[in-house]
């Protein structure tokens, strides 16, 4: 036997899926939200247990930042590589404030290198992001050997190299992030 009773589908808002997706203004909320959740999720991956005897696992946070800075260069103020160090040296181990002076001197370094730039591409970037990853990971090496006794930079030559060769994935994943963000 059929049911004589059939329910009637209304629409939630009458109109909406007749409204056109021009004009309209993207949320700010998630506008912001994107980039600087993506860099603290990204940071904290750091603490998920993944034991070895040397460094392996990369800076993803580094990675993630480096990839909206030089991706996007008007989204992320020159000064947001203090807090979000800070926030990664809360997750890493590092001693505090190690990143947070590493990131915002790679920070600056981008910023230099956009004001002196007439254009990059995407090999560009790679080299630029290569070199800072270079130079913080070396950097946090130094900052911690001041405070204990530290390894020989050589140890650092796996994660450097795998942090060099992900960060186009790493790339990949803050494009699609942005298409997100930018979407209606």
């Amino acid at each position: 036997m059929k049911n004589p009773v059939t329910a009637i589908r209304l629409p939630l808002r009458p109109g909406r899926e007749y409204e056109s997706r021009f004009d309209r203004e993207p949320s700010t909320l998630k506008m912001l939200a994107i980039p600087i959740s993506s860099v603290i999720v990204a940071s904290m991956v750091t603490t998920l247990p993944f034991l070895t005897q040397q460094p392996i696992l990369p800076p993803f946070g580094f990675l993630m930042l480096l990839a909206w800075r030089l991706m996007r260069p008007g989204l992320l103020p020159v000064w947001s590589g203090v807090p979000f160090g800070l926030v990664d040296d809360l997750f890493s181990g590092q001693p505090f404030g190690c990143a947070g002076l590493l990131w915002s001197i790679a920070m600056l370094t981008i910023e230099i290198i956009d004001s002196r730039a007439i254009w990059r591409d995407h090999l560009q970037d790679w080299l630029i992001a290569a070199l800072l990853i270079i130079t913080v990971l070396l950097g946090g090496l130094w900052i911690t050997g001041m405070a204990h006794a530290a390894a020989h930079p050589l140890v650092l030559l796996p994660q450097i190299v795998l942090s060099i060769l992900l960060y186009p994935l790493v790339v990949r994943i803050c494009a699609r992030l942005d298409s997100w963000r930018l979407a209606t």
